[in-house]
């Protein structure tokens, strides 16, 4: 095999080569199993060359599973087709050398358990991906140029439940049991546009509720601010007692529910309540969309934390997320009832069957909504 001297790196540059993670270890295994055994690579299934985590990596993978396998017995004696591999590698990544190919080999503890490291790799390959798809759905939700982002919003969600369900195909259940990674607090949200929304929802359903009805699949937890969210409960607890509603009728019932104990103003309250616009139903599907959308947020950041612990399983992976986006998918039903949305066609999650688990970890704490 022709030698290519290894670039050496500047020594004021040695601080910025950030540690290989485990990962790039057990690739190296991998590859030096197949590169040692060509004919190991029946035994590797369920990887590409996408699941390793750098190009060369890949490169070499993609020559070593497209070559012609060698001779065995020539194969022992000499370097002919390590030298393929090493030319066609070069074609994809110039910084491949034999040295490099040499060290594969050596690092390898024992090549018959190349079958285990392909494992591994296709384990660390599904989280990245669901970082990906999780970052995606993230920057949807704060991109604030989308005409219709509650539309683009349930796609990438959708996107993001297609990576879980292949990565539970690939990987079979095996146990129920949650993430070892706490789920991070909700991100507080701008109240400002939300909180003259909710005012102005609060005053015109005060001052005209028979149109109450019309937005009833929105619930107190929508609202962003705990006033809000008891004076909503009130206006539709008289609206069900079919009660007289005004902004007076309205604060009596605050006062009666303990939500003055905080030492909220009653008068605030009541010039709060006198000043309607527009309509109930506009201001309520824009509380409800938001609600989707912080919903969407928190999810999206729950299954992030989850992805980047290299402690969880694949599987703990796909019952964390699975889990977190219940949530969307309940305020999603509501909204799509209350626009008169088509339903965007989704398969119905695989059963999570129950067996001996694979690591011991804490049950997380379900996650709670924003303290608003």
């Amino acid at each position: 095999m022709p030698h290519t001297p290894t670039p050496t790196p500047d020594e004021d540059d040695l601080d910025a080569i950030p540690t290989p993670q485990p990962v790039f270890h057990v690739e190296q295994a991998l590859l030096g199993a197949l590169l040692l055994d060509p004919h190991r690579l029946d035994d590797v299934s369920g990887i590409t060359a996408d699941s390793f985590s750098t190009t060369a990596h890949a490169a070499l993978y993609t020559a070593i599973s497209t070559l012609p396998r060698p001779d065995p017995a020539e194969h022992a004696k000499n370097t002919k087709w390590l030298d393929h591999v090493l030319t066609t590698g070069q074609e994809q990544t110039r910084g491949l050398t034999a040295t490099y190919l040499h060290t594969l080999i050596q690092v390898c503890p024992w090549p018959s358990h190349a079958p285990a490291y392909a494992r591994m790799v296709e384990a660390e390959h599904a989280r990245r991906r669901l970082l990906t798809a999780v970052e995606r759905l993230i920057h949807t939700i704060h991109d604030a140029s989308l005409p219709h982002p509650v539309q683009t919003v349930l796609t990438e969600a959708d996107a993001l439940a297609e990576v879980v369900d292949d990565i539970a195909n690939r990987f079979p259940p095996r146990s129920g049991v949650l993430p070892r990674t706490p789920a991070p607090p909700p991100a507080a949200p701008d109240h400002t546009e939300a909180v003259e929304e909710e005012q102005l929802l609060l005053a015109t359903a005060t001052a005209r509720p028979d149109e109450i009805d019309t937005v009833r699949l929105l619930v107190p937890d929508d609202l962003t601010l705990p006033l809000h969210a008891g004076l909503w409960q009130c206006l539709t607890t008289l609206a069900r007692r079919n009660e007289p509603i005004d902004p007076v009728t309205v604060l009596w019932e605050a006062q009666l529910r303990g939500m003055l104990d905080d030492g909220s103003d009653p008068g605030e309250i009541l010039r709060m309540l006198a000043e309607p616009a527009g309509s109930v139903g506009h201001w309520g599907e824009r509380a409800l969309q938001r609600s989707l959308l912080a919903t969407a947020d928190h999810t999206g950041r729950r299954i992030e934390a989850y992805a980047g612990d290299p402690a969880n399983t694949p599987f703990q992976l796909v019952v964390g997320a699975r889990r977190a986006l219940a949530d969307i998918a309940a305020v999603r039903t509501r909204w799509q009832i209350a626009t008169g949305s088509a339903p965007l066609q989704r398969r119905a999650a695989p059963a999570i069957r129950a067996g001996p688990p694979t690591t011991t970890a804490a049950h997380a704490a379900r996650s709670t909504r924003a303290t608003r």
